[in-house]
């Protein structure tokens, strides 16, 4: 029986293309009867009768033949688009051009007398075929197309309400969306129009769809169309567009759902299972970053990289960035097994054809990273492993110090002795006029890094920058759990404010600020504008459809051991300027010199092994003047508005220097 099967299946196929051929040809034959036709109103004497009968043949096999060299046969009728109408079209214009030439050369042997009159075709008649004949091959899949779209929509329909539903956003994800939503009636959503605020698109109709109005009239456009929910299908959309929106739909009670970014769109297709709500990142998203791709491939291409803490939120993050860029090998460093074996196997599902090496090292383990570095070789080593829990460093500042100062010591000493090409180290904007022993380690380190710079044949550089949105422990899933658990949500104090960036943003920005490093300079990251803490934690709420006070609480407990009411991203004496991207500045730091810093750290390491906090803080405050406590009661702590945001102001106004916060 399965024999039979098999014999039977080729059968099926050829039976299938032999149907396929035999339409083509009837649509070609009959397109050029037509023409005959209409060249001579219908009514042709019977000499052209006898003349199409005899071209015929050989003029359609000709064309189908034409149609074979630009491999039509081998389109899918069912799929057809545009990609495949512009090759019909080709194959077309190329036959009728032929046969025009072949109709010159007939005309001017008759013309000589030879007896070429029964196979002139008139010019009349080979312009008509070109448009019937483009008209029936495109047309005979085209109804094929239609005829699966609208038995596939039969079988998909299911007894589920769809609900009505208004589309934010009339741009090129708009209509994908649209044309989406209407082949999959199965997903449950009826799209009634689409809002847009530019005037141009309101009144036309999109895949059947019309563009009812703007934005602005979002409430009550929603209530005359019977909307029950908004669908924004804006994908680079910036978060006050999506704010502004979130709130309008609010005012009339209707969920929000968005399209999440540029990222989901692939091959022109938005995955439908992807729409979800509205999230707190959408809120803080910003304009797509636009990279300098040639200059990354041309820093990671071919080249071996290393990533310490590669199975962290940045680490992970940076390896998947590096990927893109088709490195010679990637070397993935981290001391939690769970974790690199998660970045490891996706890496290894996406990126089949690297060499991806996953090696469980700490990176204060002088045996095993030197190891890794007599076995590699990198060329590029991206040092995103650090202790970062600001109250757990100042409960654990000796083990801050053995992994922020000396792992980075120790990794950068490799780099150097290894001839690494370039090393970047991820810093934070905690380091500026560090408040805890977690920022004044990672200044340290930052200090390390330059005096090594002035030296080295590395190109050593540190990126700093601030938050970033999700990762492991950051202020985002907590609040997630606490409301989650009915709360209450707690925030330390009404004035706080951070810096938020999204994870594969930041990681972006260093790959660039890498290529662009010549050795030493720190480079920080536009953070964009500092946000309440109390405010996001607002918008968690209302995004998980609670009102604050009725459902759930938010709660003030108070600042923790080393935090600042706010953070900066340079000092005064930095002065960061922008560079060639809009979105990195570069601060001028003197930096110290090898001997002083050698000498510190010699000191350092030896209060660390007393295992004494209070002699550990006593001597980072040595090596960082500037590492003060802040009065956590001191409300008058807070910066103005004019100081808040060092690097915004430039972003906005691209001046050429930052205008920094001073203690």
């Amino acid at each position: 029986m399965s024999g039979s099967s098999a014999t039977n299946h080729p059968m099926r196929t050829q039976i299938t293309r032999a149907t396929q051929v035999a339409i083509d040809m009837a649509a070609l034959t009959i397109a050029l009867g037509l023409a005959f036709l209409i060249r001579f109103d219908w009514s042709p004497p019977t000499t052209m009768v006898g003349r199409f009968i005899l071209v015929a043949p050989y003029v359609v096999c000709f064309q189908y033949l034409v149609l074979r060299l630009f491999g039509v046969h081998r389109f899918a009728w069912r799929y057809v688009g545009l990609r495949e109408t512009r090759r019909i079209a080709m194959a077309i214009t190329v036959a009728i051009l032929v046969l025009v030439f072949a109709r010159v050369v007939a005309g001017k042997a008759q013309a000589q007398r030879i007896y070429f009159r029964h196979g002139v075709i008139p010019y009349g008649i080979l312009a008509a075929d070109y448009l019937l004949a483009f008209l029936g091959i495109v047309g005979v899949r085209v109804a094929r197309r239609l005829y699966n779209e609208h038995t596939d929509r039969g079988k998909r329909t299911v007894e589920s309400v769809r609900v009505p539903t208004m589309l934010v956003g009339a741009g090129q994800a708009g209509l994908m969306v649209a044309r989406e939503l209407v082949a999959r009636p199965d997903v449950g959503v009826e799209p009634v129009g689409f809002l847009d605020d530019d005037p141009a698109k309101v009144g036309t109709i999109i895949h059947g769809i019309p563009v009812v109005g703007t934005t602005a009239q979002l409430p009550e456009l929603c209530r005359e169309y019977g909307a029950e929910q908004v669908v924004i299908a804006m994908a680079s959309a910036p978060g006050e567009a999506i704010r502004r929106i979130r709130q309008l739909a609010q005012e009339g009670d209707l969920p929000t759902k968005i399209i999440p970014g540029v990222y989901e769109i692939v091959g022109g297709r938005v995955n439908l299972s992807r729409i979800r709500d509205v999230a707190i990142e959408d809120l803080l998203r910003r304009a797509p970053i636009d990279l300098d791709l040639d200059s990354l491939y041309e820093y990671v291409e071919d080249r071996v990289a290393l990533v310490t803490g590669a199975g962290g939120s940045i680490g992970s993050e940076l390896c998947r960035q590096l990927c893109r860029f088709k490195p010679q090998r990637l070397v993935l460093v981290e001391r939690a097994e769970t974790s690199l074996f998660h970045i490891h196997r996706e890496l290894r599902k996406k990126f089949p054809q690297l060499d991806i090496v996953p090696c469980i090292a700490d990176v204060t383990d002088e045996e095993r990273m030197t190891f890794l570095f007599e076995t590699h070789r990198p060329a590029l080593v991206l040092h995103a492993a650090a202790h970062k829990h600001v109250p757990m460093m100042e409960w654990n500042p000796g083990e801050a110090v053995k992994n922020n100062v000396f792992g980075s010591k120790l990794v950068a000493d490799l780099a150097h002795e290894y001839g690494a090409l370039g090393f970047v180290m991820i810093s934070t904007d905690k380091a500026v006029n560090p408040s805890s022993v977690m920022g004044a380690t990672k200044r340290v380190a930052e200090m390390y890094i330059q005096a090594l710079a002035a030296t080295s044949r590395t190109r050593f550089v540190t990126v700093r920058f601030g938050n970033v949105l999700g990762s492991a422990g950051s202020v985002i899933p907590i609040f997630k759990e606490q409301i989650k658990n009915g709360g209450p949500v707690t925030v330390t104090h009404p004035k706080m404010r951070r810096y938020f960036m999204t994870i594969p943003e930041a990681c972006q920005l260093v790959l660039q600020a890498g290529a662009m490093g010549d050795g030493g300079e720190i480079f920080i990251l536009d953070m964009g504008t500092p946000v309440h803490i109390v405010d996001l934690a607002r918008d968690l709420i209302r995004l998980s459809g609670l009102k604050e006070g009725e459902d759930i609480d938010i709660e003030f407990t108070g600042m923790r051991p080393g935090e600042k009411l706010f953070e900066e991203l340079a000092t005064s004496a930095e002065e960061a300027e922008k560079t060639r991207h809009p979105k990195i500045f570069i601060g001028h730091d003197r930096g110290s010199d090898m001997e002083s810093v050698t000498a510190h750290l010699v000191t350092l390491d030896e209060r660390i092994s007393s295992d004494a906090h209070a002699d550990v803080s006593a001597m980072l405050r040595v090596i960082v003047p500037e590492y003060k406590t802040p009065d956590v009661d001191d409300d008058d702590a807070e910066p103005s508005e004019d100081s808040l945001a060092p690097v915004e102001p430039i972003a906005a106004a691209l001046r050429p220097a930052v205008a920094v916060v001073s203690e």
